[in-house]
Formats: structure tokens, sequence, C-alpha cells
């Protein structure tokens, strides 16, 4: 079974709605930018990073991810630091200093290629 599906049954039982669909499309990307390459993971580290990914998705939509963030250097670093610090908090132990950093570097690629700012994304352009 794949990780995307172990997550995906977690998250479908707390989704309903058209907003939630694009709530959980967006969570389970930060998911899939974590955990792949497939890692071996126990039930309580899946649950955890599921919540990382939550919180960051929560901290960056509270006035990081403002219109035109992706032109700015002060709110691209922003944002930035918000990734690592979400990251740093709430990742569990099996994760090195560099595999960390590596996922730090992931997340913030998959952001700035996601979300456009001001509220945009590439998840409402699907919708």
């Amino acid at each position: 079974m794949r990780m995307y599906d172990k997550v995906k049954g977690i998250v479908t039982s707390a989704s309903n709605g058209c907003g939630m669909k694009s709530t959980r499309q967006k969570m389970l990307a930060v998911f899939d930018v974590l955990t792949k390459p497939e890692m071996e993971m126990k039930p309580a580290e899946i649950k955890q990073i599921k919540k990382v990914a939550q919180d960051l998705l929560r901290t960056l939509k509270k006035g990081k991810l403002v219109l035109d963030w992706r032109k700015r250097q002060q709110a691209r670093a922003a944002v930035r630091v918000a990734i690592d610090d979400v990251l740093d908090k709430g990742l569990p132990n099996s994760f090195t200093p560099d595999l960390y950093r590596h996922k730090c570097d992931l997340v913030y690629q998959h952001v700035y290629e996601a979300y456009f700012g001001g509220g945009k994304s590439i998840y409402e352009l699907a919708a």
C-alpha cells in the first residue's frame, strides 16, 4: 500500500465538500513531498507528518502567501523561514539533519511553484 493511500484514508474521513477537497489535495501534496521516496514509518510518524503538513499550510495562509510574494525577497524569505520552523518543530526524529534540510528545500520549491499568493494556487485553477 502506498503512503498516499494510507494518509488518504486518514484525511478522507475529515473532509466533505469542494473546499475540503482542495484542502485535502494541498495537505496530501505536502505530505507526499515529505515522504517521497517511500519511507518506512510507524503509524504515529505518519500522523505526525500529516499534522506537520496541516500546520504548515495553516501557517502559510496566515499572511505568508501574500499577493506577489514570489516577487519580493523579504516575502520569499518569510515563507522559507516558516517552512523551516514548522518542519523543525514537527518532523519525527527519524528525519536526519541532512534529510530535514533536503525536505525544507523540496517543500519550499513545491510552495513556490504551487502558490501564487493572494489566495490563488494551482489547486483553485484545477477545480
